[in-house]
């Protein structure tokens, strides 16, 4: 772990109590961990975690994670009110026999940073998982969008409406086959008594914004309910149902609730299925179908005579996309964000610029463009030189274009978060720098988004042509999104993601 980020006081102990959590929380308060030590830490999207295994039962199977989300940073005042402000998430599940939420345990505030201490859920996300298994169909989403209304269903009966639910939020309490599904990330959620409708404010994720919230009419659980359609609609055919890249028109489109069953991927998913989405997206959320009656549909109740059984290839090739595209925009937000808390000394001379940029704002625009075309191209021609390094085995070259701490996402990583460069150097030394065979790559439709003068993220398709040992000529293709920071004056990763098929070349 970077020395920026210090295993806790309470994660040292060893053996060791964690005697400054609530009682209503842990039900015993000498909670002691048998290994809570940094073999067992990692990171979430760069945010450190130590994770331990306590020696006496907890509402939780798989552990207690303790997050560290405030890195160097001091935490904001308004930031430790909204993480006290949910008291009330420790206790949603309070039945040992329903795990539907990531349980929040407590939070430590210690040595100018603050921790959250939540339940340990190592399984990744539920769509990352559907596009790894070898098989899936109609009747596997029909078990996806059980689990996620079941922990729904419990969250309302405890009187919770998430308001945020989306892929991000769906995750597996382990890597095991059949693991359970978890909502995470009770950030948004509100409290409500009964079927109170009333107007909490505009939050949540824009594809999945229910008719009500955009109208900023009262509402209530039904909202949950609209974006469980939005996301089974994107269980059975890998794309959502409102799409625009501009949001106003894609609000519209929620509004009016216009969406469609397109031929050909629609025409091989049952009628019940479709008339489950229609009921979840119904306009009208006192006609929208609930959380028990969407269990009781029987596109759900009775799966194994009602759903398909087919394989949905199509489905999990569109999904990866989609996943690309949701990795992607995570990561262009990280960076913006990153690179916003870092250059705070710049805002000065930007303002000074302001009345050039008014006084002759064509000259400026053209000047920009130009200068836009430039920049882009030079990320286009520092990533081929990144993969010409992969191709030839150069792990020295490929060190020089990779931050010491880059992370990752890929393939072999099975799902993991992988940082700096010991995992990468493996590759390199037992393949690719051992490969005499030709490999020939090639990038297609790359979009590249610059952030600052320091910052770009791009993302394309890449296709790779080589050789096999017996001597046939293969293609493979992934989709690849990468991070670049320049740090004096040279191009570098600091993070990329990569799904599709593995770099390393078949034998």
């Amino acid at each position: 772990m970077p020395a920026a980020f210090p295993v806790p006081k309470i994660a040292q102990q060893l053996p060791g109590t964690l005697a400054r959590c609530s009682p209503r929380a842990i039900p015993s308060l000498d909670v002691i961990f048998e290994s809570f030590t940094t073999p067992q830490a990692g990171a979430i999207s760069g945010v450190p975690w130590w994770a331990g295994t306590p020696t006496q039962p907890v509402e939780t199977a798989g552990g207690i994670a303790l997050l560290c989300p405030s890195q160097l940073l001091p935490v904001p005042k308004g930031e430790q009110r909204r993480s006290q402000g949910v008291g009330w998430e420790p206790g949603m599940p309070h039945n040992p026999s329903v795990s539907a939420a990531v349980r929040l345990h407590d939070s430590i505030s210690e040595e100018g940073h603050h921790y959250l201490i939540f339940d340990l859920v190592t399984g990744g996300e539920l769509f990352e998982d559907i596009v790894a298994r070898e098989y899936y169909s109609e009747a596997d989403a029909s078990h996806c969008i059980q689990q996620i209304l079941e922990a729904v269903l419990h969250c309302h009966q405890m009187g919770v409406v998430h308001r945020d639910l989306k892929p991000e939020n769906l995750l597996l309490a382990s890597k095991l086959k059949g693991a359970a599904v978890k909502l995470a990330d009770f950030g948004l959620a509100i409290e409500v008594e009964g079927d109170q409708q009333a107007w909490f404010g505009f939050a949540g994720t824009p594809g999945y914004l229910s008719p009500e919230v955009l109208r900023k009419d009262p509402y209530g659980k039904a909202v949950d309910l609209w974006a469980c359609g939005v996301i089974l609609y994107i269980l059975l055919v890998g794309y959502p149902p409102f799409w625009d890249e501009d949001q106003h028109r894609l609000y519209q489109q929620i509004k009016a609730g216009a969406y469609d069953f397109p031929s050909p991927e629609w025409d091989t998913v049952t009628p019940e299925a479709k008339d489950l989405i229609n009921k979840m997206l119904t306009i009208n959320p006192s006609k929208r179908i609930t959380a028990a009656e969407a269990l009781k549909h029987p596109w759900i109740s009775h799966r194994a005579t009602v759903a398909s059984c087919m394989h949905r290839q199509e489905t999990v090739d569109c999904l990866k996309k989609f996943n690309a595209r949701r990795k992607l925009k995570g990561a262009i937000l990280t960076t913006m964000l990153a690179t916003r808390n870092f250059s705070g000394g710049k805002s000065g001379g930007n303002k000074k610029n302001d009345g050039v940029k008014e006084s002759s704002e064509s000259t400026n625009t053209t000047i920009e463009d130009e200068d836009t075309k430039v920049r882009k191209q030079e990320i286009i021609k520092v990533t081929e030189q990144l993969i010409e390094a992969i191709s030839n085995g150069d792990f020295e070259s490929y060190t020089k274009m990779c931050d010491p701490g880059m992370t990752a996402f890929e393939p072999e990583a099975l799902g993991n978060l992988v940082e700096g460069l010991d995992f990468h150097r493996f590759y390199f030394e037992n393949l690719w720098s051992r490969n005499s065979k030709p490999v020939h790559t090639t990038i297609l439709n790359p979009h590249i988004h610059l952030m600052g003068d320091e910052s770009a993220c791009i993302a394309y398709i890449r296709i790779t042509q080589y050789v096999d040992s017996g001597g046939i000529p293969r293609t493979a293709q992934s989709e690849e999104t990468r991070i670049w920071h320049r740090r004096d004056g040279k191009w570098q990763i600091v993070h990329f993601h990569r799904s599709g098929a593995p770099s390393v070349l078949p034998q």
